[in-house]
């Protein structure tokens, strides 16, 4: 009599190809997630949960509509590439010189500055876990040792191997948050108003998260750079890239609401005034959620803080130098590919956001700010730089430019140049 408890044949080849078609997915994932994982850490942790903090529930179709009209030109990164074979910088370089240059000037100073902030803020959060006392700029040369040591070990596929654990990381641990939130409700009185989010002073702050929600437009540089090394390394196809990015896409914008949730929730209207200081501000953030959620939370939100942080700071610094050495050797006319340049310059910019770190820590909020409202100004260049590059190319099949998208294209355009007038009439007009 046959075993009732043994699974049959068609049991098994079922279980064999449900297994193989899940690895199969895991393993189309590349890109998009790294992009996403550089996306989550200042736009997210510090911009979303401000913006939550500040202004409750106000500024969510803001950060909803930022996303929705960025799309299209983030999506750029993927269609360039799979249908020329090519690279967004190689793009820009053939549009002309004149634009290169531009690119390749405001990401040597955001490369600087994003690293040496997000170090920062890193070094901030490992003090939670590391059993001994050191100072932030000792914490901050761990951390990036730590990133350069992976970087120049596995390169690209440890990193891709890397950003899928840490999205998977975040994603469980700040749902996880969200949800004690949710169950606790939220703290402020019931008759607690916000400040209006429709009042002038607040421009500035909506710039700010504006231009890294969910990250500069100059990062889809950095995933068709990951994108192209990755067709390197295997076959991808269309249908694969694409699914990619849009998992890593619709996945920061949904994680920007979470994080707006749980400022929301937690700490607006409590009483008490977020510090423009960044190693404060990650300290007293999670301080204020393990006084409402509970003291027994206080290392599931320094991880997810600190994940958050960290995935950024590994890709910031692995894609922006990818693109810095491509852009320089598009500039020098040499042949690209160059390993050993791509390395030189991720030593180039660690060193000199370390140099920041050491004797301008007081200044890098600052230089913080400015990199964010550096990056909404110059988000329309790029928007724009990115559409052209898709019209001109002439993509066909599904990378083609439809209708709708190139509707939503121009909505965009005038979203972003509209924004872009408001702040410029605001800043030096007004």
């Amino acid at each position: 009599m046959e075993n009732s408890a043994t699974p049959s044949p068609e049991i098994k080849s079922l279980e064999i190809n449900n297994t193989g078609r899940f690895k199969k997915i895991i393993n189309s994932f590349g890109p998009g997630v790294m992009m996403a994982t550089a996306a989550v850490g200042g736009s997210h942790l510090v911009a979303s949960t401000k913006a939550g903090a500040i202004y409750g529930w106000q500024l969510a179709i803001i950060i909803l509509l930022v996303n929705l009209f960025k799309y299209p030109f983030f999506r750029a990164g993927v269609q360039y590439t799979m249908g020329t074979g090519k690279s967004l910088i190689q793009g820009y370089s053939e549009l002309g010189r004149g634009y290169l240059w531009t690119f390749f000037v405001l990401m040597v100073i955001a490369s600087i500055v994003s690293t040496a902030a997000l170090l920062m803020f890193c070094a901030s959060l490992l003090s939670y876990f590391s059993p001994f006392e050191l100072s932030m700029t000792a914490n901050a040369a761990i951390i990036l040792l730590v990133c350069l040591t992976i970087l120049f070990a596995g390169k690209y596929k440890l990193l891709d191997t890397l950003s899928k654990v840490i999205m998977l990381t975040l994603v469980v641990a700040t749902l996880s948050a969200l949800a004690m939130a949710i169950a606790n409700g939220p703290v402020a009185p019931a008759d607690y108003q916000p400040p209006s989010v429709w009042d002038m002073a607040s421009i500035g702050f909506i710039v700010i998260m504006m231009g890294w929600m969910p990250g500069p437009i100059e990062v889809s540089s950095l995933t068709s750079m990951w994108l192209k090394n990755q067709r390197k390394e295997k076959d991808v196809t269309i249908k694969e890239a694409l699914f990619d990015f849009n998992v890593g896409y619709i996945g920061t914008a949904l994680l920007a609401i979470v994080f707006l949730a749980l400022g929301a929730l937690v700490l607006n209207g409590n009483g008490e005034t977020l510090s423009n200081s960044g190693a404060k501000f990650t300290h007293q953030l999670v301080s204020m959620y393990a006084h409402t959620i509970g003291e027994w939370s206080r290392y599931l939100i320094a991880v997810v803080a600190f994940f958050c942080i960290f995935g950024s700071t590994i890709t910031v610094i692995d894609g922006y130098c990818r693109s810095l050495s491509e852009a320089n050797l598009l500039l020098q006319n040499k042949e690209l590919d160059q390993p050993k340049n791509h390395i030189g310059w991720m030593v180039g910019v660690s060193t000199v956001a370390m140099v920041i770190l050491l004797f301008f820590t007081a200044q890098l909020m600052t230089m913080l700010n400015f990199a964010m409202a550096l990056a909404f100004i110059t988000t329309p260049i790029f928007a724009l730089l990115n559409y052209r590059l898709i019209v001109k190319s002439k993509l066909t099949g599904k990378l083609a430019l439809t209708p709708k998208m190139k509707v939503l294209s121009w909505m965009g355009l005038v979203y972003l140049f509209g924004f872009l007038a408001v702040f410029i009439w605001w800043k030096w007009i007004m």
